[in-house]
């Protein structure tokens, strides 16, 4: 004779959840995210809010930030180890290659994709990586790739 499984109930549990409303629309702009410069060589005028980092999911872990462009700004020039997810939260971002993205636009990077963004007039975005980036100096690695094409002209 079989005995069937206990049947076990879940209750929720008590537990930190971060909760960031209408960031479609005055989330963005009311106090509700905590800007913090993003200091990092090759990138200027970004402030972001780091939802996680690679201090909480390893070395090579994945990382997450909302991200604000003022205007003029620009990241680093950089290869991608893992994917990366770009969603345009408001505003405009401007990828090396020339394509323009405007808000509601996702944006996946693939592997090993080299690329630098830029916003002339300012944008906001959630970005989502599997896994770090390593930063790129125009030209140290060959590549006939319209990146670092564009970062030697100072794109």
């Amino acid at each position: 004779m079989t005995t069937a499984p206990a049947v076990t109930t879940y209750a929720p549990q008590q537990r930190e959840v971060e909760v960031f409303p209408d960031l479609l629309g005055e989330g963005l702009t009311n106090g509700t995210v905590d800007w913090r410069p993003y200091v990092q060589p090759g990138r200027e005028a970004v402030d972001v809010r780091w939802l996680y980092t690679g201090d909480e999911t390893g070395p090579d872990g994945a990382e997450a930030y909302i991200a604000n462009f003022l205007p003029g700004a620009h990241g680093d020039l950089h290869r991608h180890l893992g994917f990366e997810l770009l969603f345009i939260l408001a505003g405009e971002l401007v990828n090396d290659n020339g394509d323009r993205y405007l808000p509601g636009t996702l944006v996946v990077e693939k592997p090993d994709s080299i690329h630098r963004v830029s916003s002339p007039n300012g944008c906001k975005m959630l970005v989502i990586r599997e896994k770090r980036t390593i930063p790129l100096k125009p030209g140290e690695l060959p590549d006939s790739g319209l990146a670092l094409d564009g970062a030697l002209l100072g794109v």
